[in-house]
């Protein structure tokens, strides 16, 4: 069945059942790997995508349920965004696999609260997992991408 989409700005149309996970669309159909597959039970956040500008487990989402709504993936947000440019200035990953789903996760937050708390990063961030522990400098990230002052961790 073909299914609308706007990605990334894009209007696409895709062949696929409709309980098919958005996840397995956007890296399989469209070749847009930049969204990873972590647990498969929207418990990780490897797989954030942005659904209408909201945070969206991409391994749960039925692609049937995000028909006609805007979808932004990392590759979205072109290299530039202001949260990447932070995450490249604290050198936050460290095997990388969770960042993009890190990323989006914090780009909602900064879209939605220009000038989070460290309590609106840990909510917003809680259910991103960082295999490698990276946090602090994940909240530095942020921070610095708020334009809020924060002491970056030392590199080990």
């Amino acid at each position: 069945m073909a299914i609308a989409l706007e990605i990334n700005g894009k209007s696409v149309s895709v062949n696929a059942a409709d309980d098919t996970p958005l996840l397995w669309v956007l890296r399989d159909e469209l070749g847009l790997t930049g969204t990873k597959y972590g647990c498969g039970i929207a418990q990780c956040g490897a797989c954030t995508v942005h659904v209408g500008g909201q945070p969206t487990r991409a391994c749960q989402t039925p692609v049937s349920a995000v028909a006609g709504m805007k979808i932004t993936t990392i590759e979205g947000l072109g290299g530039h965004h202001p949260v990447q440019q932070a995450w490249v200035k604290a050198d936050v990953p460290q095997c990388g696999y969770c960042q993009s789903g890190q990323i989006m996760s914090a780009a909602a937050l900064l879209a939605e609260k220009k000038r989070p708390t460290d309590a609106d990063i840990d909510a917003a961030m809680s259910g991103n997992i960082c295999r490698c522990g990276a946090y602090q400098r994940i909240r530095a990230a942020i921070k610095d991408a708020a334009g809020i002052a924060a002491a970056l961790p030392a590199k080990a």
